[in-house]
């Protein structure tokens, strides 16, 4: 049987700083990555840094997942019309009804979007008028915590890149040190 990856989602503007702790944690974990893009370009983040994807949502094979990671974006309305993107996190979803999907900062908007917040507790760092402007957001269910996790749905405001990365961490049940976290 193959090793079951976690799938890191790219998307211009993507922002590095909140994967870093998840990745480090990842690695640690010794659990497998897939960088997917959404597309076949190369990918520019809000830093610069520019990335070559192992995939894209078109081409990856999402038997092979156990979980995806959602970074924020600077400007989330570029991925606004996304249907194709929306469609791939609906057709995991749907496909892995144990999926692990964890999004920080403004990509719980993609959750929000397919579908898979409507009855889960969430957070997000789209401010309330923001989110009732969209439309998309059930505000019943909006947590005002830093990370927020219901079920296998984990979401975090993006300041809580540190403790949104561990607890990626303990529900992939990964072996890591959280005190290298901390200075």
């Amino acid at each position: 049987m193959k090793t079951k990856v976690t799938g890191v989602i790219l998307y211009p503007l993507f922002s590095e700083y909140e994967l870093m702790v998840a990745l480090s944690v990842l690695k640690q974990g010794e659990h497998p990555i897939k960088t997917i893009g959404i597309t076949s370009e190369a990918i520019r983040g809000e830093s610069d840094l520019t990335c070559i994807t192992d995939t894209t949502i078109y081409d990856v094979d999402i038997n092979t997942l156990d979980s995806l990671l959602f970074p924020g974006c600077m400007d989330i309305s570029t991925l606004f019309d996304n249907e194709d993107l929306i469609d791939f996190i609906r057709r995991c979803a749907l496909n892995n009804r144990n999926l692990i999907i964890a999004a920080i900062s403004s990509s719980p908007f993609l959750l929000a979007k397919a579908g898979l917040l409507e009855n889960r507790k969430y957070t997000v760092g789209i401010y309330e008028e923001q989110r009732k402007e969209i439309g998309i957001f059930n505000e019943e269910n909006y947590c005002n915590d830093l990370v927020v996790q219901d079920g296998n749905i984990l979401t975090a405001r993006g300041r809580g890149f540190i403790e949104f990365g561990k607890r990626f961490g303990q529900l992939l049940k990964l072996d890591f040190d959280s005190n290298w976290y901390y200075g």
